[in-house]
């Protein structure tokens, strides 16, 4: 896939250095940047007291003065940068925020997540919801470890032959064909015609070599390990550049609630993370 629009999501406040790598991202892919700040209006206080009214409402211009001030200045960086790009503004409602974000979504390629937002999780965690849920789009996470980029030489692919691993095969196959190395990687697969395949990996490593790709095969043991915890320590050990897998196998509730390897390569990614639903 040629990503030739790339959305970038960033909170009002400290978002400069997400500007300036997603500007050099887009400069070395020849693609448009669209930024769009986000800032979650602040909730309505609770009883009936004028003064905490007043209060709420003034907190709530001084934020929409924020925002747009925040929207200028990076217009302004991204000016000087001498690149395509738009810069917008939406200022929201928290239960909204994810709808907004994936709406502005459905018009770019891939939709970036910089790295200043981890300071920010509620407002991170509805933008990574909102691009994966509401846009058909996939979803980039940037690290603070490691620099993002476009054309990776060493990619790991999760592979676990659900849909959404299939998805996200499918999306990345044009980095992979360009990529010098791709490492389908299995965590504690079992044989069964129904799932895997008899020779777990086998399959879908075929199908790629088919389209010119180097490929390894790994089947790792979990050995008590979370699967998010082999699949980072993994591109550590293979000096990967991007892992790429399906997100939200299992419903959203289901994860929150007792868990899963989208919510712990999200909470925590090691190197830059491609997802798709």
């Amino acid at each position: 896939m040629t990503y030739k629009t790339m959305l970038l999501v960033v909170g009002a406040n400290e978002h400069a250095n997400d500007l300036t790598a997603a500007a050099d991202l887009c400069t070395a892919a020849d693609s448009h940047l669209s930024v769009l700040l986000v800032k979650v209006a602040a909730p309505p206080p609770i009883g009936d007291f004028a003064v905490l009214s007043a209060a709420w409402l003034d907190e709530r211009a001084s934020d929409m003065k924020q925002l747009d001030e925040a929207v200028e200045r990076a217009r302004a960086t991204l000016k000087g940068l001498g690149i395509s790009f738009d810069a917008n503004g939406i200022y929201c409602e928290t239960a909204w925020a994810d709808n907004e974000v994936g709406k502005r979504a459905r018009y770019a390629d891939v939709t970036l997540i910089g790295a200043s937002l981890k300071t920010d999780s509620p407002l991170r965690a509805r933008a990574i919801d909102g691009a994966l849920f509401y846009s058909a789009r996939p979803v980039l996470l940037a690290t603070n470890r490691q620099s993002v980029t476009l054309r990776p030489k060493k990619i790991l692919l999760a592979w676990n032959s659900s849909l959404e691993s299939a998805r996200a095969a499918r999306e990345a196959l044009e980095m992979m064909e360009s990529a010098e190395e791709v490492n389908v990687v299995l965590v504690d697969p079992t044989g069964a015609s129904a799932g895997n395949g008899e020779k777990p990996g086998a399959d879908i490593a075929a199908y790629l070599a088919r389209h010119g790709i180097k490929v390894t095969v790994d089947r790792l043991p979990s050995a008590g390990r979370r699967v998010e915890e082999v699949l980072n320590q993994h591109a550590i050990d293979t000096s990967a550049d991007l892992i790429v897998m399906g997100a939200y196998g299992h419903t959203r509730f289901r994860e929150r609630i007792f868990g899963g390897v989208t919510r712990g390569m999200i909470e925590a990614p090691i190197v830059p993370v491609l997802m798709v639903h």
